[in-house]
C-alpha cells in the first residue's frame, strides 16, 4: 500500500482556478493531475517536457529574420513556394 503524504503549494490563483476548471472536464481533480506529473517526472527521470530560456537573444532573432527575408526574396523570385502567414511565423 502506497502512503500518501499531504503537502502544499504556492501556485497563481488565476492559473489554478483555470487548471482546475480543465481538470474537471477532463474527470479529475488537482490533486490527481499532481499525483500524475509526479509519476512522470520518476518515469522520464526529469521534467516530462523540453524546458528552455526564451530566446531573448537580439543576434539570434536578427539572424532569424534576416533569413525570412531571404526566404520571402527566394518566394517573389520564384526560387521557393510561397508561405502563409503561420508558416513564416513558424520559422521564426
Amino acid at each position: 500500500m502506497t502512503v500518501k503524504v499531504q503537502t502544499s503549494l504556492r501556485i497563481d490563483q488565476t492559473s489554478l482556478h483555470d487548471a482546475k476548471k480543465i481538470l474537471e472536464e477532463m474527470g479529475m481533480n488537482f490533486s490527481e493531475a499532481v499525483n500524475i506529473f509526479t509519476k512522470m517526472i520518476v518515469s522520464h527521470r526529469g521534467l516530462p517536457f523540453e524546458v528552455k530560456l526564451p530566446d531573448n537573444d537580439v543576434e539570434s532573432l536578427t539572424k532569424k529574420l534576416q533569413l525570412a527575408l531571404a526566404d520571402v526574396e527566394k518566394q517573389e523570385s520564384g526560387e521557393i513556394k510561397s508561405m502563409n502567414a503561420k508558416d513564416f511565423l513558424n520559422e521564426l
